[in-house]
C-alpha cells in the first residue's frame, strides 16, 4: 500500500487528523493541504503556546487562516525562560528541551485528552507536522509516515505524518497564495523562519533581524546569556557578537 493509499485508508477509517501549527509558513501550507483531503469533522489544529518568546500575532494568524476548524492550545508547565533558569543553560541541538518540554510533550498530552473526550475516533490518530526535507539533512532523512509506537498504547493507534515533506519553499508560498492567504507578518519583515523569535537554530541574518524587530526581548536574551555565561547559539558566540547589536 502506498503512502497516499494508507492516508486515504485512515481517512476512511475516520481517524482524527491533528495539524500541528506553529503559525509558520510550513504549518499554514500543510493545513491548507489537509483541509482539502480530510473531512472537516476529522480535523483539528493544535498550537503549543510559547509565552514571551513567540512572535506577536501568531495566535491571531492561526485563527484567521484555519476557518472554523477547532483549535487546541497546549501550554507547558514552564515558560522558556523558566526552563532556561532551572537548567542554568539554553537548549542545544543535541538537547532540545524547548522542543520536548514546551512543544511535543504538551501537544501529545492535549491530543490524548482530546481523544479521550471524543471516543468516536476510537483512538485512531494521525499527527501531522510540517517538517520539510529541504530544511536540513536531518529532516531529509525523516520517514514521512510511520506508526508512533511510544504513543500507540492504551487502545490508541497513533501515526506521525509529514504531509509536505518533499515540498520546496516556493511550493509552500505558492499554496498559501493560491488559498488567498498571506504568511505571518514576520516573513515580510525579513525573517526566513517562524519559530521562537530567537531560535537556537537561527541563522545570523535571522538573529539580527529578530534583534531589530524585538529589541526588548533581545535585551532579555543578552542579559540571560551574560548572567549564565552560556550562549543561545550553538556557535558559542554571544548574541551581540553575532548580530553586531549591543544591548
Amino acid at each position: 500500500m502506498t503512502e497516499q493509499q494508507k492516508i486515504f485508508d485512515l481517512v476512511n477509517r475516520r481517524a482524527l487528523f491533528v495539524a500541528n501549527h506553529s503559525g509558520g509558513k510550513d504549518s499554514q501550507a500543510m493545513f491548507i493541504k489537509l483541509s482539502a483531503i480530510v473531512p472537516e469533522d476529522q480535523l483539528i489544529v493544535i498550537h503549543a503556546v510559547l509565552p514571551e518568546v513567540e512572535w506577536d500575532g501568531v495566535i491571531e494568524h492561526i485563527e484567521n487562516t484555519v476557518g472554523e476548524t477547532p483549535i487546541i492550545f497546549a501550554h507547558a508547565i514552564k515558560t522558556f525562560f523558566e526552563m532556561v533558569e532551572h537548567r542554568g543553560m539554553f537548549p542545544s541541538p543535541a538537547q532540545r528541551q524547548c522542543t520536548s518540554d514546551l512543544k511535543r510533550g504538551p501537544i501529545e498530552r492535549e491530543v490524548r485528552r482530546y481523544l479521550k473526550a471524543h471516543r468516536r475516533f476510537d483512538g485512531l490518530i494521525v499527527n501531522c507536522m510540517g517538517m520539510r526535507a529541504e530544511e536540513s539533512s536531518d529532516r531529509a532523512k525523516l520517514q514521512t509516515l510511520k506508526i508512533n509506537n511510544r504513543n500507540s498504547v492504551a487502545g490508541r493507534e497513533w501515526y506521525d505524518w509529514l504531509p509536505i515533506h518533499n515540498w520546496l519553499e516556493d511550493e509552500v508560498y505558492g499554496m498559501i497564495s493560491q488559498a488567498g492567504q498571506k504568511p505571518h507578518w514576520a516573513y515580510a519583515a525579513g525573517m526566513s523562519r517562524l519559530s521562537c523569535c530567537f531560535c537556537i537554530m537561527a541563522s545570523k541574518a535571522d538573529f539580527t533581524k529578530a534583534a531589530e524587530l524585538q529589541p526588548d526581548l533581545y535585551r532579555r536574551y543578552v542579559e540571560t546569556e551574560r548572567r549564565l555565561n552560556f550562549t543561545l547559539s550553538p556557535s558559542m558566540k554571544f548574541l551581540p557578537e553575532i548580530t553586531g547589536i549591543s544591548a
